[in-house]
């Protein structure tokens, strides 16, 4: 585990540098062409004016179409920027100002003025999941008040780090912050995915930047999927398979449940169908936004099982869902609402979308559905983030790894919190 220890906006101006922010602000750039290079210094060009100081952060996506340039890619940005801390990830589309863009050679990125923040940037392997509930692994390592951390903002890559068991453990060190963020995409069936951590590549792990002082980062989720039929205990599951709901072989339960939607859901079902799992085991009754969504990988008809992109537990209430357009854009419309409701406290500098890159055009039949809504609620609010092989943010009062959601991530400045009173 690696990082750059607690940075601090803010702190004053050195030799030759223009004074320091001293009004949060933020500013994003998309910008589409076959040169990464051409790319850059177009975006950076538009989200940092001559005489600008450093941003304390640089957001960066970039299109899987750069893979081989990556490292170069991550060093250059870091260098015309000077950002004091840069993370960002790999994606098979990507989205800022407005425009939502898939499977083009580009990138997006986003600069933050946060004067006054504690910014606390770290590097993630596997083998420190199993310690992140360590208080003393933070001091040692890291030296990271991670009780001054309010929120955190996660990447990571899909092959080589679980990421639940870091969603887990950052939640179990940090219980009052928020968390949220995706999954690295890239080309589909090539590994080229990864994350950008201040100016290097990285094809393993993750990064989480941590998000203190008067700062917070409030993650919201809209799911997109309707649970369809009843919802069943699962009494036989083995790895990733289920095998019995209800003492039943799981794909009668799944045949026997879209057989029984009516003709216009039926003939959606094929590729929408998706399996959701109960958050929480201790309600009494369950209805959309209470599941874990997973997509169903394969089935297995001689054994009656489904294999789906999750760990089922026998016992664990199971529900099948449907993806639905309609229900997609009712729920993100929701959303966007209420995360940028004026009741809640701070305001609003920046937002972060990470999105299912199994939504886009292939749900929606057209492209810039989901930034369309929220860059409607954000009224001017720069906005980027990217399209993601999982999202993370809340369910139940606990952060999770999702699938087929949008999840919109409000960063707000509270300036009657001051900087280092609640340990930040």
């Amino acid at each position: 585990m690696t990082h750059a220890g607690d940075r601090e906006s803010g702190v004053g101006p050195g030799p030759g540098l223009a004074e320091p922010e001293t009004v949060p602000r933020a500013a994003s750039a998309l910008v589409l062409h076959e040169s990464w290079a051409v790319a850059l210094e177009h975006a950076t060009d538009q989200v940092m004016a001559p005489g600008d100081p450093a941003p304390d952060v640089l957001l960066l996506f970039a299109s899987a179409a750069y893979a081989a340039d990556f490292p170069q890619l991550a060093r250059a940005a870091r260098r015309r920027t000077g950002a004091r801390a840069m993370i960002g990830c790999s994606a098979s589309g990507f989205l800022a100002s407005g425009i939502e863009v898939e499977d083009q050679p580009g990138l997006a990125v986003m600069a933050w003025w946060l004067p006054g923040a504690r910014l606390y940037p770290v590097r993630l392997h596997q083998e420190h999941i199993g310690r992140l509930g360590d208080a003393a692994l933070w001091r040692e390592v890291n030296d990271i008040p991670v009780d001054g951390v309010n929120s955190w903002l996660v990447f990571a890559e899909p092959f080589r780090i679980d990421a639940q068991a870091l969603i887990q453990g950052l939640q179990h060190c940090s219980p009052s912050a928020t968390i949220m963020g995706g999954i690295a995409s890239g080309m589909v069936g090539e590994r080229t995915s990864g994350v950008f951590f201040d100016d290097v590549f990285y094809e393993e792990g993750g990064i989480a930047l941590g998000i203190g002082g008067p700062f917070t980062l409030s993650p919201h989720v809209s799911q997109g999927c309707d649970p369809i039929g009843e919802s069943w205990t699962i009494t036989e599951a083995e790895h990733n398979t289920l095998i019995g709901i209800s003492n039943r072989p799981a794909l009668e339960l799944l045949q026997a449940t879209i057989n029984g939607l009516p003709p216009e859901r039926r003939e959606r079902a094929p590729n929408n169908v998706v399996v959701g799992l109960a958050g929480d085991e201790y309600r009494d009754r369950f209805q959309r936004g209470d599941f874990v969504v997973r997509g169903i990988l394969g089935i297995d008809p001689k054994r009656g099982s489904i294999a789906i992109g999750g760990v089922p537990r026998t016992g664990q209430t199971v529900q099948f869902h449907l993806r639905d357009a309609r229900c997609a854009s009712h729920d993100l419309a929701q959303m966007t609402r209420a995360a940028t409701s004026r009741s809640a406290s701070g305001t609003i500098v920046a937002a972060v979308l990470c999105t299912c890159d199994g939504r886009g055009q292939a749900l929606f039949g057209r492209p810039g559905h989901d930034t369309d809504l929220a860059s409607a609620a954000l009224n001017g609010v720069p906005l980027a983030g990217a399209f993601c092989l999982g999202e993370i943010g809340p369910l139940g009062g606990r952060a999770v790894l999702h699938g087929f959601t949008a999840t919109l991530g409000v960063l707000r400045h509270h300036p009657e919190r001051v900087p280092g009173s609640d340990g930040g």
